[in-house]
């Protein structure tokens, strides 16, 4: 998240004062392909001592037409422990002139409570400074005073590349004895000056920035975008104390948080000794208690205060059976710890695009909690939230990432499962048969493993009623034509979970036909319409992060009234981002068509980009392969 700000000038806003932010004043290159511009973006991060710390932001940008739009809305939180002292808003025409000052009778102030949330003090601020006639300039500028040291806004050169900006501005002043940590990627180090109050300051400036342009296979944003992260060593959070030098400083914090919060009431240590009395092993009272936990409780959230940081006690989840993801994993934690079995609170980050850790720079990037339960011969992870997650199953929210997990000594960095190529697997097989007309039927089952579960949102479909579910295959079936006479889809519950799809279908016009000649496209449910677009001179690497296989095997009962009159020859393409293979067999039952395409996960150079897109216009090519059949007669 941007935090922006320069020291505020609250008469600037006086009706008569001279024109500010004229469009005219942007230079022709600033505008071009950009539909807005920052005229200034300032934020001054102030460490008053170790429990209270001040944030100023100072922010104007001249919208240009309507796709930027939403940057003249802005939405501020607080809560007991984060205050908004000052809040200004302004909009300017095209010439600089003063068009609309927000009252404090427009702003916006409403509870920021959620309907799966129980924070009840969380509230929210909202400006809404959008005007009907482009462009027009808008000025934000607030002050937010924290009743805490804890985290300190990131800054990234920009975040949108479409919006160019003239000049920016991020500063640090601290005590010296509470000095920040920082770290800069594709930035210079700050100008540091010691004050005359005493205080220190680390000073960044900007002028000119023209953003490169996102790129579709790249790597995370934060390893292509210059930014700098910066955090405390000695912080204090809602009159807790610690220091974050170190990983296992910051997870003895969360020691503190968590102490005597594992406690269950004598009724439920007794009712669940019995679940796992007759489990064969560990690894099944694991599982056992995981599934008792998935149907016990719901999730809901909790975001702000020490609450955002300390979960629930188990007993009082134990109680009301709901909590949030801190809750959860602290009562499963709980739960194990009544059968003899440790498992580890885990701090993670989750999401698709998941955050990059730095090993060596400790700051607290994560969002969300998970469970490690270290076994003889492996580690369980549990994702606590989900009442139809698999038992041990993270998948993209939260594999292949660095995770805190807690200790009794601390935290230490932990590497989730990463799902291989050979896991990820997509297995179909097919039975077409062709009258003809060129209409046909058709059954298939589709084994769906590793992260491809996930494929479209099937992890989360294959737990709806049947109508949604047969919506789902109406829209990601890549048939033109068809008729759903059947379906079934069904989930394995295991640590490697797959998903089942069967399908009875009606073909409407499968085959065309033309005089004596039938013809047919034999990839009938997987076939690749994907090519990179054209780029004249890529920028960034090409990253692939996830591997994975596609093999599908489709039997054609062909009429007695045709023959192959062409049979495709078997096709291989072969490159660093992959392997595609397709093959034909005609035999006394039918003709066979076999796929298989194979994407390495890696990541490649900027220079292989065209090679990409030949990769994948060859498969777009080798799929739309016809089978032509002639009439006998």
């Amino acid at each position: 998240m941007k935090y922006l700000l320069f020291l505020l000038f609250p008469s600037s806003f006086c009706l008569g004062m001279d024109q500010k932010y004229s469009v005219s004043s942007i230079s022709a290159d600033m505008k071009e392909g950009v539909y807005a511009v920052v005229r200034e973006r300032n934020s001054l991060f102030t460490i008053l001592d170790r429990g209270h710390t001040r944030f100023q932001y100072h922010y104007a940008i001249t919208i240009l037409n309507s796709r930027g739009k939403n940057n003249a809305l802005l939405t501020l939180e607080y809560d007991k422990l984060r205050k908004i002292r000052l809040l200004t808003a302004s909009a300017y025409d095209a010439s600089g002139n003063l068009i609309k000052k927000i009252k404090t009778s427009e702003i916006l102030d409403r509870s920021s409570i959620s309907d799966f949330s129980l924070y009840e003090d969380s509230r929210e601020k909202q400006v809404d400074l959008r005007q009907p006639n482009y462009p027009y300039t808008v000025e934000f500028d607030y002050e937010i005073e924290m009743d805490y040291l804890y985290a300190i806004p990131s800054f990234y050169l920009y975040t949108n590349d479409e919006v160019s900006e003239e000049k920016s501005r991020y500063e640090l002043v601290f005590p010296a004895n509470l000095k920040p940590r920082f770290r800069t990627f594709l930035i210079d180090q700050p100008i540091y000056e010691r004050r005359k109050d005493g205080n220190e300051r680390f000073l960044w400036t900007f002028e000119k920035i023209k953003p490169k342009k996102f790129e579709d296979w790249s790597a995370s944003f934060q390893k292509v975008v210059p930014n700098i992260i910066a955090a405390p060593s000695e912080f204090e959070y809602d009159g807790y104390r610690r220091n974050m030098d170190t990983w296992s400083e910051l997870g003895r914090w969360q020691l503190v948080l968590n102490k005597n919060r594992d406690v269950l009431p004598p009724e439920t240590i007794k009712h669940i000794r019995s679940l796992v009395s007759s489990a064969k092993d560990d690894r099944e009272k694991v599982k056992i208690l995981y599934e008792y936990l998935q149907g016990k409780t719901r999730y809901v959230s909790i975001q702000r205060g020490i609450g955002g940081f300390q979960p629930f006690e188990a007993s009082l989840v134990d109680k009301l059976s709901y909590g949030d993801c801190k809750a959860l994993s602290n009562y499963m934690v709980a739960l194990l710890k009544e059968v003899g079995i440790k498992g580890y609170y885990t701090q993670i980050y989750g999401g698709e695009n998941d955050r990059p850790i730095p090993p060596d720079f400790t700051i607290d990037y994560f969002n969300h909690i998970i469970v490690a339960v270290p076994l003889q011969k492996d580690t369980v992870w549990l994702e606590c939230t989900s009442q139809v997650t698999p038992f041990g199953y993270l998948g993209n929210f939260t594999g292949n990432r660095y995770g805190l997990m807690i200790t009794d000594e601390g935290g230490a960095l932990v590497k989730t499962p990463t799902y291989s190529t050979e896991e990820n697997l997509q297995i179909r097989t097919a039975k077409v048969i062709v009258n003809e007309d060129g209409d046909a039927m058709a059954t298939a089952k589709t084994i769906y493993a590793g992260l491809q579960i996930e494929n479209d949102g099937l992890d989360h479909i294959v737990h709806k009623n049947p109508e949604d579910q047969k919506k789902w295959i109406q829209e990601n079936l890549s048939i033109q034509n068809f008729d759903i006479r059947n379906f079934s889809i069904k989930l394995t519950k295991e640590e490697e979970p797959e998903i089942s799809v069967g399908l009875s279908l009606q073909l409407n016009r499968l085959a065309s036909l033309s005089g004596k000649r039938m013809f047919i496209m034999p990839n009938i449910m997987n076939r690749s319409a994907f090519i990179p677009e054209k780029v004249t001179e890529r920028q960034t690497n090409i990253v692939r992060k996830i591997g994975f296989i596609d093999i599908d095997t489709i039997h054609f009962q062909l009429p007695e009234t045709v023959y192959p009159e062409f049979l495709p020859s078997q096709q291989k393409i072969s490159s660093r981002f992959g392997d595609y293979e397709i093959r034909f067999q005609l035999n006394e039952k039918g003709l066979l068509y076999i796929r298989k395409l194979q994407i390495h996960k890696g990541e490649f150079p900027s220079s292989s980009y065209e090679e990409f897109r030949e990769f994948y216009r060859k498969i777009n090519s080798a799929d739309n392969t016809k089978l032509v059949l002639l009439a006998k007669t």
